[in-house]
């Protein structure tokens, strides 16, 4: 990170009361019933991954630590509370000297996370558990959703550099800033968002719109004023009036009258429209003639992971991928689909009763009680070979044998051997208390992109990918369906 970095301006809005209501309906039924203080565990996971991939990026820790760090209630909160005539006058002071006390485990931002397995656990009286629901949720589900597509879009570049170009197309500005932020978690060099710079350290660049091209007499007017003004960072948009028989013979141009004597060289050229794997190629040859080899060519205009992957295999000549509204809004699968629900209650003995929510969906099933993560690497290479729940417990020794199974078909099975075994969730809160040290964005993107690396290939195809194994351990399926039978039995 930069010097110029800052502390997000997170805290300068008071967020307390970006919730559902019913979150603010439900603590005050439990205070009157007189259950403020029973301890329930609730966790944050996912059903699906957008696009049909073959696994997501777990993004958003650091603001989700902002919000709980700044969790209070103004007396404008308390106000329109008390206006609404709904709560009780003892509810609305326990929420005047409210104090955060809950313990909090997450995976560290930049896992490579599944479906069904916990993101975030939460533990604490239930009045505060179930009111962080919506802020925990809407901040996990957005940079989670970005990080997941950009890393689908990085991946299809095949090692080129990916820019994220989005913000005018972001769903407002929170989305354009925090998703500026996941995508270069998930492996995008730099973002147009000089926002996202100076507040989060994300790399911020651009050089020219068409608007600078036509602002002068001509073309190569433009090109003159533009490597005058930035002779070492000089990169010219090609394509304003016609890229092959005026931008890149101008680009040529002024590479050699302009920057040459100067002792500069000039870094690049962007198509913005037309074939691009066409245009790309013939500008590449016509580079290459006049001596510019290294010269880059940048290329935009609604890129997507697929028009990545065709134009490529297409012989391309591209050096960075510019991508804008396909990135930032995911617009392909706009939703990530995480979800809060009750998996245990601590009874008057502080004995822990596990919870379930039973569905005739069976995707929609929880699993129950007090789970850890493990996941299960291949010894000789890091491969990750599966994630295995288990009650709070159970110990998955190292090297095994372990043997796991598929919770949807418990007669496949497979015995474990050479592995280790790590756990996924870390202590963020202690009974309120932050124990957890933020690490440093280039640290979380640096840990993304080593979990992307140890995926086998099949798990990281854009289509049809290799399913990855999500499994329960014996015991936890046990619960689990037991307590299925038990409720529809009742």
């Amino acid at each position: 990170m930069t010097a110029a970095v800052k502390k997000n301006h997170f805290d300068q809005r008071n967020l307390t009361l970006l919730c559902d209501f019913y979150e603010i309906t439900m603590a005050n039924g439990y205070f009157v019933h007189g259950m403020k203080d029973r301890i329930a565990v609730f966790d944050v996971f996912f059903r699906d991954v957008p696009d049909d991939g073959g696994f997501a990026i777990f993004s958003g820790l650091e603001q989700v630590i902002d919000y709980l760090e700044n969790l209070t209630f103004s007396e404008e909160d308390l106000t329109y509370l008390e206006n609404r005539k709904l709560f009780d006058p003892e509810f609305l002071s326990y929420l005047r000297t409210f104090k955060f006390v809950c313990d909090v485990w997450s995976m560290p931002e930049g896992t490579v996370i599944f479906p069904g397995e916990p993101l975030i656990r939460v533990r604490g009286p239930i009045v505060q558990a179930q009111f962080i629901e919506t802020m925990l949720l809407l901040t996990i589900n957005h940079q989670s959703l970005i990080a997941t597509k950009t890393n689908r879009i990085v991946r299809a570049a095949k090692g080129r550099a990916v820019l994220e170009f989005g913000s005018r197309r972001a769903q407002g500005y929170d989305a354009a800033n925090y998703g500026a932020r996941a995508a270069y978690i998930a492996g995008a060099a730099a973002s147009a968002n000089t926002w996202s710079d100076i507040h989060m350290g994300v790399p911020a660049g651009g050089t020219m719109a068409h608007s600078w091209v036509q602002s002068f007499d001509t073309e190569l007017d433009s090109f003159i004023a533009y490597a005058r003004a930035y002779p070492d960072e000089c990169t010219l948009l090609v394509d304003t009036y016609n890229t092959l028989k005026s931008g890149v013979p101008n680009a040529i141009k002024v590479a050699h009258e302009v920057l040459e004597p100067m002792g500069k060289r000039l870094q690049g050229i962007r198509l913005d429209s037309g074939d691009i794997a066409y245009l790309s190629k013939k500008a590449r040859a016509m580079l290459d003639k006049a001596g510019l080899s290294d010269c880059k060519i940048v290329v935009s205009n609604s890129l997507n992971e697929y028009i990545i992957r065709s134009i490529l295999i297409q012989g391309a000549e591209v050096d960075t991928f510019g991508v804008g509204e396909n990135l930032i809004t995911a617009r392909s699968d706009a939703v990530f689909g995480g979800v809060y629900k009750l998996v245990a209650m601590y009874d008057e003995k502080g004995e822990l009763v596990p919870k379930i929510k039973i569905s005739d969906n069976i995707e929609k099933i929880t699993t129950p009680s007090f789970k850890e993560v493990w996941r299960l690497f291949e010894r000789e290479d890091n491969h990750p070979l599966a994630d295995v729940i288990t009650l709070e417990h159970e110990v998955i020794p190292d090297g095994g044998p372990y043997e796991i199974f598929d919770p949807l078909d418990p007669t496949k099975r497979k015995t474990m051997t050479n592995f280790y075994a790590k756990k996924l969730l870390e202590p963020i809160y202690e009974k309120g208390k932050l124990v957890y040290k933020s690490p440093t964005l280039p640290e979380i993107r640096q840990r993304c992109l080593k979990n992307v690396s140890e995926l086998w290939e099949e798990i990281c195809r854009l289509d049809n990918p290799h399913r990855y194994y999500v499994d329960l351990s014996q015991e936890l399926w046990d619960l689990k369906t037991n307590l299925i039978k038990e409720y529809r039995n009742k």
